[in-house]
């Protein structure tokens, strides 16, 4: 139905005027590329030309419908970047044609969550490219997206677009790395699941100086990634995983028996099982994943040995951060892209991903 002109329910957007083409998510497991129109800005908001938008795992696995949170019709994608197009009222410190990243969350910047660093769980979150019933947010597999002001941050020359689309899965990594109190003290961490956001939390925890990395993945392809990306240690899934990776992390101690920090970037009882399994006594497991609503832990291994167990949601002022590392060479985010292709061949890449085709991490779209 491509160049054919949507009507969408009415929370869908505002005021709009020209088109602008999209890849929609009108059934579950149904996208096409048609035209939707474009977005005008409202008082403090950016509307931004983009330029490359990453597929995430998330969009992979919701856009059939499994996760509800890609509820049709949206236009899913939120690891974006692109340059700035329009200005609602009262923002007056960017300028049309400025490089920028795009934050996935939408927060409203004035409640107590907001005021204190902690955007993610602001009551009012919404995140770009999902619907789930309380919200529909238009996402970045489009020509132009409309957010606010505060979720817009200026690139340095010399970082593309294609690679500041993938900040936004550094952030993610940052956030969770943060939580786990990841620094060169660290004596040693598990990764559990080696996608785009275990890869980048490979390279946070590289880059704040943890010397010791085992990371823990099913796909032997994704494991040997995981290797070129800084695990010293890798192993395939399965029983006994766990053990195996926390016997590796604690090697050397005679105190220790597993990790200090195991970070979960799965979201499944078995991943959430072979990450408890990993951490010494004491030590603490930060939850990324979470493709399913529910999980089974083994609460007496956590109770007996105190393991603290933490939720990691999104990312919370980790931007400057993230722009930082890459702008220096401290992580190389290019090195995780899998394709460059335009948003027209969008549907096409979405079932390769979902067939798990070996050799894809991560694909870019480009509208």
């Amino acid at each position: 139905m491509h160049g054919r002109l949507l009507s969408l329910p009415s929370d869908c957007h505002p005021a709009y005027a020209l088109s602008m083409q999209v890849l929609l998510l009108s059934s579950p497991g149904v996208q096409e590329l048609t035209d939707l129109p474009r977005p005008d800005p409202a008082p403090g908001e950016v509307r931004i030309r983009v330029a490359a938008c990453g597929i995430c795992g998330s969009d992979v696995h919701g856009f059939t419908g499994e996760t509800g949170r890609r509820i049709p019709p949206l236009v899913m994608g939120h690891e974006a970047a692109g340059t700035v197009d329009a200005l609602g009222s009262g923002v007056s410190d960017l300028e049309p044609g400025d490089r920028v990243a795009i934050d996935s969350t939408v927060f409203c910047g004035g409640c107590e969550f907001c005021r204190t660093g902690r955007e993610n769980l602001c009551g009012q979150r919404e995140v770009l490219g999902v619907s789930c019933g309380t919200y529909r947010r238009h996402g970045c597999f489009a020509e132009f997206v409309v957010v606010p002001r505060r979720g817009v941050y200026r690139l340095p020359e010399g970082l593309d677009f294609v690679t500041a689309a993938l900040l936004e899965p550094l952030t993610i990594a940052l956030h969770a790395s943060r939580l786990g109190g990841a620094s060169p003290a660290t004596r040693s961490a598990v990764v559990v699941g080696c996608g785009m956001i275990g890869l980048a939390v490979i390279a946070a925890l590289r880059a704040k100086g943890v010397p010791r990395i085992a990371a823990v993945d099913l796909d032997p392809g994704r494991l040997a990634e995981a290797a070129r990306h800084g695990a010293g240690e890798i192993f395939e899934a399965g029983d006994d995983a766990g053990r195996r990776a926390g016997q590796w992390a604690a090697a050397g101690s005679d105190d220790f028996d597993g990790g200090d920090l195991v970070i979960e970037a799965v979201g499944t009882t078995a991943a959430v099982q072979t990450a408890i399994a990993a951490a010494c006594r004491g030590g603490r497991v930060v939850l990324v994943g979470n493709v399913a609503p529910t999980v089974e832990i083994p609460l007496q291994q956590v109770v007996t040995r105190e393991i603290t167990i933490l939720g990691s949601c999104a990312s919370a002022g980790c931007y400057p951060e993230a722009i930082e590392l890459v702008a220096t060479g401290q992580v190389d985010l290019r090195g995780f892209v899998s394709r460059v292709v335009p948003l027209a061949e969008g549907v096409a890449w979405f079932k390769r991903l979902q067939c798990r085709e070996p050799g894809l991490i991560k694909v870019i779209l480009e509208p």
